[in-house]
């Protein structure tokens, strides 16, 4: 299993490390295709992240935006994941909206879903049970262990099947459509960004407890032999060496 993880004296040092390496997935991406592709989630850490990619200056036409999960919420809505990315990346950025792939967050669940599975069926060019390589995966953790749209408990976080579906999860507030695990274990490099003291159980559980993903969904992506690298800062990472 080639995971490693690095803590960071602050959340904003953690986003700019993820950041750079991030930026260095797609850059070893398009030396050898003529597209690169990332898939990004929502949270406080990620405005973090998305503020540092769009002052990198990078050039964003060969780039294609995805996302790991969407609340289903309008893209102007602030509960949309769409909506931080476009405030803190797309528009500063400039990414042409035609690399932009946003999930439909203002479709019934079912229906985001199906689109978006067509959506990504359709630029990868899959065949049926094909999934897609992301070339980099922007992950986040819930203090409960999720991560993206897969909570504990949730059944789906077991199918390796599908690429992603709608997940009506109780107390969330309003369902959301999320990449499933087949779809994170077939991306290139899992990149976990996660800060503050509340989630320190969290992640020291993904790493140390017994492998348990409907207990712990975010070990699918972390207790694999592929590519998977976490970004601590030191309140997050305060519990690992117990």
């Amino acid at each position: 299993m080639s995971v490693h993880w690095q803590s960071y004296t602050s959340a904003r040092e953690a986003a700019r490390a993820c950041a750079q390496d991030v930026l260095d997935c797609l850059d070893e991406a398009l030396a050898g295709e003529s597209f690169a592709t990332l898939a990004v989630t929502g949270g406080a850490e990620a405005r973090d992240l998305f503020q540092e990619l769009a002052k990198a200056g990078r050039d964003w036409r060969r780039i294609h935006l995805f996302w790991a999960d969407e609340r289903m919420a309008p893209p102007a809505d602030p509960r949309s994941n769409y909506h931080l990315a476009e405030e803190t990346l797309i528009s500063i950025a400039r990414i042409p909206r035609e690399n932009v792939h946003r999930i439909a967050g203002e479709l019934l669940p079912e229906t985001a879903a199906r689109r978006y599975v067509d959506q990504i069926r359709e630029f990868f060019g899959l065949d049926p049970g094909e999934m897609p390589r992301f070339d980099a995966m922007h992950c986040g953790l819930g203090a409960d262990g999720h991560t993206a749209g897969l909570y504990p408990g949730e059944p789906l976080v077991e199918d390796h099947e599908r690429i992603a579906a709608a997940v009506h999860v109780p107390g969330l507030g309003t369902p959301c459509v999320t990449l499933l695990a087949g779809a994170f274990l077939a991306a290139r490099e899992n990149l976990f960004l996660v800060a503050g003291a509340g989630k320190a159980a969290a992640v020291r559980s993904v790493f140390h407890a017994p492998y348990e993903p409907l207990k712990y969904p975010a070990q699918v992506a972390s207790h694999h032999d592929r590519r998977v690298a976490w970004y601590l800062d030191d309140a997050a990472a305060a519990l690992m060496d117990e």
